[in-house]
């Protein structure tokens, strides 16, 4: 079956590695890949597949309704994986206003010209969002003690593993969301399913947790700690280092976004997540043990580094995702254990160095714009 895909951040993090899985795996699809090349859009994470002739790179902000309703009326698009979004916290705190027009304004606009150009004719259309965990709020930390790292539960235990709560985010929670970028987020979700039930435009939504994996831009926690070990930088840790996460592989993610878009149910919502839930404080451990193990250096070297700083203001205490509807229903579960994933991810980090020093030097946005400044 031939299909023309939108995919919107597609030079980001995880919308990088859902490129490269629907370019390979589906020759027969045309994949689109709309991306504004902000900070955190870089064309390098793609360049194994853009001389594939099913990709096609579009430079392109989506909230530039007329361009994105152009491109959808003339490649005959069919279906749109929406990834693009502000996503760093920090700088939600600083500068709401940004995520507030991307995240929300720019999900309207991708909306708006699915529906005009779909026209009531959805048969075979999907409005696929990707949106967050940190929507639903925090939990609480009800077992402090939790179990000692390194752990992992897969999915297929058939049960969770016991961490630090035995409550978790499941799909009909309400959302309460405590920054800038989890409130646009919401917001933009909103839009989403009142499009549906408005219009019965075709439109699923997910809510994923913390991913982490190759071509994370470095301002998140694992890649930045990583850079940071291998200098001997400080590793800033918020707080005491007690806040949760749960914890994803990005390759699984891209896995499930393939599983979801094409078998999910319309107007169903599906969480994903690692069923791996870390303290800060120790996944940064496993970091710092793992890199000086990586670079030779001797056991605990590094745990020095680590700077207690002024924690975040309204810094969830913890989130954690029960994927159990997405395992039942549709299949998929996590196919790494959380030593495998992060031995993968510092390993490709410090075989990489070149792409970290183009990426926090600045120099990769600075070709891309003389690039696309001289087309």
């Amino acid at each position: 079956m031939k299909r023309n895909i939108i995919i919107t951040g597609g030079a980001g993090f995880i919308g990088s590695h859902v490129v490269r899985l629907f370019v390979n795996k589906y020759p027969d699809y045309h994949i689109f890949n709309v991306d504004k090349l902000t900070y955190a859009g870089n064309l390098a994470n793609l360049k194994d597949i853009e001389d594939k002739p099913n990709y096609t790179f579009v430079k392109a902000d989506i909230c530039d309704f007329d361009t994105i309703f152009d491109l959808m009326q003339r490649q005959h698009i069919d279906g749109i994986i929406h990834l693009a979004a502000e996503s760093h916290v920090d700088r939600s705190i600083k500068d709401p206003f940004t995520f507030a027009q991307t995240n929300v304004m720019g999900t309207l606009s991708l909306l708006q010209a699915a529906k005009l150009v779909w026209d009531g004719n959805y048969e075979g259309k999907r409005f696929y969002h990707i949106s967050t965990d940190e929507v639903y709020g925090a939990l609480e930390i009800t077992d402090p003690e939790g179990i000692v790292p390194p752990f992992s539960t897969k999915a297929s235990s058939g049960k969770h593993h016991l961490a630090y709560g035995k409550t978790f985010f499941t799909e009909d929670l309400k959302y309460q969301p405590h920054s800038p970028y989890s409130a646009a987020k919401a917001s933009s979700d909103h839009f989403v399913r009142a499009f549906h039930d408005t219009y019965g435009l075709p439109t699923i939504v997910t809510n994923c947790s913390n991913n982490y994996g190759p071509y994370q831009f470095p301002e998140k926690l694992i890649p930045l700690f990583i850079n940071n070990i291998r200098h001997r930088k400080p590793l800033p840790v918020y707080g005491k280092g007690e806040n949760v996460r749960d914890w994803l592989y990005v390759v699984d993610h891209a896995r499930a976004i393939d599983t979801i878009f094409h078998n999910g149910k319309i107007a169903e919502t599906y969480n994903i997540g690692g069923f791996n839930e870390w303290k800060n404080i120790d996944i940064i451990k496993v970091v710092i043990a793992t890199v000086d193990r990586l670079l030779g250096r001797p056991e605990g070297a590094d745990l020095d580094l680590i700077t207690y700083v002024t924690d975040r203001a309204g810094h969830d205490m913890r989130y954690a995702i029960d994927s159990t509807k997405l395992q039942r229903e549709l299949g998929w579960e996590p196919s790494l254990q959380f030593e495998e994933g992060i031995e993968l991810t510092v390993k490709w980090y410090l075989d990489n160095q070149e792409w970290m020093d183009n990426v926090t030097s600045g120099d990769y946005q600075k070709y891309y714009e003389q690039m696309y400044a001289n087309r």
